[in-house]
């Protein structure tokens, strides 16, 4: 059985925060000053994939990160004529 998980940018956050050499309570603390109030262990599940991230909060993890919106994603081509079995597949990956 495919485990479906919940988000696709926690492993590129996850690189990108070991990118800045920020600990996960660091980079709590860098969202929570920022009006984005999760706890270490949130950013931990977020990094996981087991936690959902909603649109809205995408903007305070390239904000934080200062990195665009579109550097939380793992690269994917919108011209894929796959598109849909790409992402299926990243939904169901660990990375």
């Amino acid at each position: 059985m495919k485990t479906q998980y919940r988000n696709l940018i926690g492993p590129q956050v996850r690189k990108i925060r070991y990118q800045r050499g920020m600990t996960q309570e660091q980079l709590a603390i860098k969202l929570q000053m920022a009006g984005y109030d999760r706890s270490r262990g949130t950013l931990a599940k977020i990094e996981a994939r087991l936690l959902w991230v909603g649109d809205h909060e995408l903007f305070f993890f390239a904000k934080v990160l200062d990195v665009p919106v579109s550097a939380l994603f793992p690269p994917i081509d919108p011209r894929d004529p796959d598109l849909h079995e790409t992402i299926d597949r990243l939904m169901t990956r660990r990375f």
